[in-house]
């Protein structure tokens, strides 16, 4: 006897996930997880405070840019929860009430990568990105203490620069300023 078909998840399942999970939808598919663990919640904050004032506020930046924590993204059929994601204010000047989530592919993307997440997000998140031309992405490993930056090339994504522990870069798109690695995992202790 075959297998009968698998239910593709419904946006109702988001909405009936545990409070204490992050829900997605993926390739038709609920993905359940956890909350980030402390190290990944560090790094994603540490970058957020490093990136919202010159390019969310425009102070020692050229502003220009909405940039939000987890926002809800909903790109065709797939729902993903970036952990950071931006918007330049020319396509998105000001952030509508009408929905809770956001139905307009960002420019840029940034998943922290940890164990549980990590294929995912370098295999079917990527893919989903490309597919809605988000123009680039960073992957962030607080563990081994990388930032590897993607730009969409066509359908590709390219590894610009792949840069590691206590460096200053300058990552597009988002290269108008230095960053100090150090600062994303200064409160993580391996």
């Amino acid at each position: 006897m075959a297998d009968p078909a698998k239910r593709l998840a419904t946006y109702q399942d988001v909405l009936d996930a545990p409070a204490h999970m992050v829900a997605e939808i993926i390739d038709g598919e609920l993905s359940l997880m956890p909350r980030p663990a402390k190290p990944h919640a560090a790094a994603a904050t540490a970058l957020g405070e490093e990136l919202g004032p010159p390019f969310k506020r425009g102070r020692g930046g050229p502003g220009g840019w909405i940039l939000l924590f987890e926002p809800e993204v909903h790109l065709g059929p797939d729902v993903l929860v970036p952990d950071l994601a931006g918007w330049r204010r020319e396509r998105m000047p000001v952030l509508s009430n009408e929905t809770p989530h956001f139905t307009l592919a960002p420019d840029w993307a940034c998943e922290v990568l940890s164990p549980s997440t990590e294929a995912s997000d370098r295999a079917r998140k990527l893919r989903i990105y490309a597919r809605e031309q988000v123009l680039h992405v960073w992957l962030v490993d607080p563990l081994v203490r990388t930032l590897e930056v993607l730009r969409r090339v066509e359908r590709e994504w390219r590894i610009i620069a792949v840069h590691e522990g206590d460096a200053v870069v300058r990552a597009e798109p988002f290269d108008a300023i230095e960053l100090e690695l150090s600062i994303l995992w200064a409160d993580v202790q391996l």
